[in-house]
């Protein structure tokens, strides 16, 4: 199964900015939330241990947990169904697309002529998911894109067709 789209209308060399057609998976939405919770527990974890052992910070650290306990609630709630909402990507014979944000959204487009790399990156809990990142890489520093929240299988068959394409494009993608 190719992960690359090319019965989309032919646009030439003109590759238009367009949103993407694919949702990253489903699945994104608990590794996001997971992220979210470690991250709570971490923090959190810190501030209640300097409560407990300084007496002298609690006049401070109290507000500080309350306050960090709140905002990393509400970014639990919302932020992980809201990217998952936001979050698209597409690979086509032309270019890849990505959308992607949730307070700030980011679309960026990179022409298969100016792709050097192409990695599948998958962290510890990423592969508790099944997840992995697809990361496409160009000589600009501003010119990576990192597609998170793919299924693994499809992110390395993305990669794949990927580096199929890109040998057989013309240009030193410089």
């Amino acid at each position: 199964m190719s992960t690359v789209n090319t019965a989309a209308p032919s646009i030439g060399k003109n590759i238009r900015l367009r949103p993407p057609r694919n949702r990253v998976e489903k699945r994104a939405v608990w590794w996001w939330t997971a992220r979210v919770l470690l991250s709570m527990v971490t923090v959190l974890g810190g501030l209640a241990i300097t409560y407990w052992l300084w007496e002298a910070s609690r006049t401070w650290v109290g507000p500080v947990f309350v306050g960090l306990t709140i905002v990393h609630a509400v970014t639990a709630a919302v932020m992980p169904t809201w990217r998952y909402h936001v979050h698209r990507w597409e690979c086509t014979d032309l270019a890849v697309y990505e959308l992607k944000g949730w307070l700030e959204r980011e679309w960026r487009i990179v022409p298969i002529s100016r792709i050097q790399s192409v990695d599948v990156v998958r962290g510890p809990l990423q592969q508790a998911f099944r997840l992995a990142t697809l990361r496409v890489i160009t000589a600009s520093p501003e010119g990576q894109i990192k597609i998170v929240g793919l299924d693994a299988e499809i992110a390395a068959q993305a990669a794949a067709d990927l580096v199929e394409i890109t040998q057989a494009t013309p240009g030193d993608a410089t």
